[in-house]
């Protein structure tokens, strides 16, 4: 029974399978080795047929009351394994993704960097965070991207790392942060506009130390282990890494998983990756996508200004 945004999206190809974006999906999927039943809230059904499905699933959809949760009313209909007893194997079977699925996120990525140049040219130090945060919001959904989380840290609050926007000024530096969702993937980034910071080249050496290290076959705890362990010998103290999350795998979920110590979850073969590192007043963060072949940025805006950097074109800090 699958009944997770990122579960249910990526198997019916990409649905927006939302009304809230705080709500749970609009519909639930019990996977049958005779087919597929797809539990539909009854006021949701039509629009869903219309614009959401596939033709051929318009057959398999079963109309649950308003008042009853799809997932409930498919729970009801019969006996179905839970999704979390098989979280692991879902996550693996999602990771690797297929070539329409890359093509897509090719273009959420550039569309999600897009956006934040098109916000950021608007931008200047007197404005406040919130209009950033209005200026992004609008980039995205002109889009058809759906702006999941969006952060802006003027220079009197660098020191957040989650900076829900306030009233306060950009300042002389900002930092804007988006996640961004189509078809059900997830495109996240981060930029910097004003002026550069010292460090800005160290936190793109702790960014290499993850990417280098995220290839097909690694373990993630591995991989884990080989990034943290570069804020040390950049000049960062040893410990940072455990200030914030790093990132890890992503997809039809922001971090799907978010990797840590004890995560073991296997790279796959073409695998989206949106590793953040970190510190006070300094991040990095781009989706890539990862196989074989090496490491694809798929948030790439060609105005947006970059240094190369391990062979990659790294976004560095955009002048008011």
């Amino acid at each position: 029974m699958l009944t997770s945004h990122e579960a249910v999206s990526w198997y019916l190809e990409g649905i927006r399978s939302h009304v809230s974006l705080a709500g749970p999906p609009v519909a639930a999927v019990r996977v049958d080795d005779d087919g597929d039943t797809i539990f539909v809230a009854a006021n949701e059904a039509d629009r869903l047929v219309a614009e959401e499905f596939l033709p051929s699933d318009a057959d398999r959809v079963v109309r649950v009351p308003w008042l009853t949760p799809p997932a409930e009313g498919a729970v009801a209909a019969g006996a179905a394994s839970a999704e979390a007893s098989v979280a692991p194997a879902l996550r693996a079977a999602r990771a690797s993704l297929l070539p329409a699925e890359r093509d897509r996120y090719r273009a959420l990525g550039r569309a999600a960097a897009e956006a934040m140049t098109d916000a950021a040219s608007v931008l200047r130090p007197d404005r406040t965070e919130q209009h950033a945060a209005a200026a992004l919001a609008a980039a995205l959904v002109e889009r058809a991207i759906d702006p999941l989380v969006i952060l802006v840290a003027g220079s009197a609050r660098l020191a957040h790392r989650h900076p829900l926007p306030t009233g306060a000024p950009l300042g002389l530096r900002a930092m804007l942060v988006v996640c961004g969702r189509r078809h059900g993937l997830i495109a996240n980034a981060t930029r910097w506009i004003g002026s550069a910071d010292p460090a800005d080249e160290a936190i793109l050496r702790v960014e290499a130390a993850f990417l280098d290290a995220t290839r097909p076959g690694a373990r993630l705890d591995e991989v884990f282990a080989a990034g943290t362990a570069a804020y040390g010998a950049e000049g960062f103290g040893a410990e940072e890494w455990r200030r914030h999350h790093q990132g890890g795998p992503t997809g039809y979920a922001g971090r799907d998983p978010r990797a840590t110590p004890g995560t073991t979850d296997l790279v796959q073969e073409h695998h989206a990756f949106a590793w953040n590192p970190t510190a006070p007043g300094v991040k990095v963060e781009d989706t890539v996508l990862v196989s074989s072949s090496g490491v694809e940025v798929l948030t790439a805006d060609p105005r947006w200004p970059t240094t190369t950097f391990d062979g990659l074109a790294r976004p560095v800090a955009r002048p008011f």
